[in-house]
């Protein structure tokens, strides 16, 4: 089921961890001595750490995953934790595309047919209250960025296609007659046409083989 199950029991403080996280340089872990330095002490607040890891912000040691770091661009922040809601309450965004604009008991309404009785009325009104409070932290007006390249488009609007580049022109030497009659060969590669007299001499085609021979050797 791809439903978060962690909630919080002071969804009021989460706009304050989120806050304190942006200040505080990233941990090698995120721990609870960790959020006790950021100055939540409360039992209660250790709660956080399992709706990071829900939210896609820590592995399941603690460890920072690129969202977290993402996260810490401040002109992402809000759309950051957004993308994170969306993820990990994938299932309650197929019921309806704008549960972020539920209020609790609409969620709650909601996650007691996700859940199927699999949790209790007190635990999913827990869910619900820390769901309504995450999306009233986040910014869900922006759609998350993508590294995606932008594709370019034709007068019309619709995606170019994409055209290779054309093969650059094949240069042709042309070599000037050499002043002695000669034919000069260097690191050229000549084709050279002979057309033959209407003969039956064989002395002449002797002949002219015979300067080929000598002159292009």
């Amino acid at each position: 089921m791809n439903l978060a199950e962690s909630y919080t029991l002071k969804p009021s403080a989460i706009p304050a961890y989120f806050d304190a996280m942006l200040d505080a340089k990233p941990p090698e872990r995120f721990s609870v001595k960790f959020l006790e330095n950021l100055g939540f002490t409360s039992t209660n607040d250790r709660l956080f750490i399992g709706i990071l890891k829900d939210l896609g912000f820590l592995n399941r040691d603690g460890a920072p995953q690129p969202r977290y770091f993402e996260f810490l661009d401040r002109s992402i922040s809000k759309q950051t934790v957004a993308a994170g809601i969306r993820d990990s309450f994938a299932e309650l965004f197929t019921i309806n595309t704008r549960a972020n604009e539920l209020g609790v008991e609409e969620v709650k309404n909601k996650l007691r047919t996700l859940f199927a009785g699999k949790k209790t009325p007190l635990v999913i009104g827990n869910i619900a209250k820390t769901f309504k409070a995450l999306c009233d932290y986040a910014d869900f007006s922006v759609s998350a960025p993508s590294n995606a390249a932008p594709q370019a488009r034709n007068d019309a609007g619709s995606p170019e296609a994409e055209v290779p580049a054309p093969e650059a022109p094949t240069a042709v030497v042309t070599k000037p007659n050499p002043p002695s009659g000669k034919i000069m060969v260097s690191g050229l590669q000549y084709h050279i046409n002979i057309v033959l007299p209407d003969t039956r001499d064989q002395a002449v085609y002797d002949a002219i083989f015979r300067s080929l021979r000598e002159h292009l050797g």
